[in-house]
């Protein structure tokens, strides 16, 4: 009977074991954050932001990631509607990426973008906000 019960309590405690090694080896979109190079960027055409993907566990930047979708806005400052087009630039640096808008107005400007990342099955997804200065 004692041999019963040891190998039952050995089992679960390599299934715990187990199970609390695999969910700390995966990580989640929430391990993801995405930070502006710069919050103060030059107002009108040509403005380039760039915005740094970091794996907040680590604090190293994350190269490669996928960017699907972007979005600026003037949300900051009460003018969500307020959008302007995202284009891809080019960046020098692993984990920074480069996009070029048109902040066609000094203010608050929020940008939006979600990402997907090698090995990482969710979407990350963050936002920066900016001003843009003359």
């Amino acid at each position: 009977m004692k041999q019963t019960t040891f190998n039952a309590r050995t089992a679960l405690l390599a299934g715990a074991m187990l199970f609390s090694t695999a969910t700390a080896s995966f990580a989640g979109a929430q391990d993801y954050e995405f930070q502006a190079v710069q919050t103060e960027i030059k107002q009108g055409p040509g403005s380039t932001v760039s915005v740094r993907l970091i794996d907040k566990r680590t604090g190293n930047a994350v190269p490669d990631a996928v960017i699907f979708t972007t979005r600026m806005d003037m949300a900051p400052d009460g003018m969500e509607m307020m959008t302007t087009t995202v284009d891809p630039s080019t960046s020098t640096a692993p984990g920074v990426y480069a996009f070029t808008t048109n902040l066609s107005m000094e203010g608050g400007w929020r940008f939006q973008v979600a990402a997907k990342v090698q090995g990482e099955p969710e979407t990350v997804k963050g936002e920066v906000i900016l001003k843009a200065i003359r």
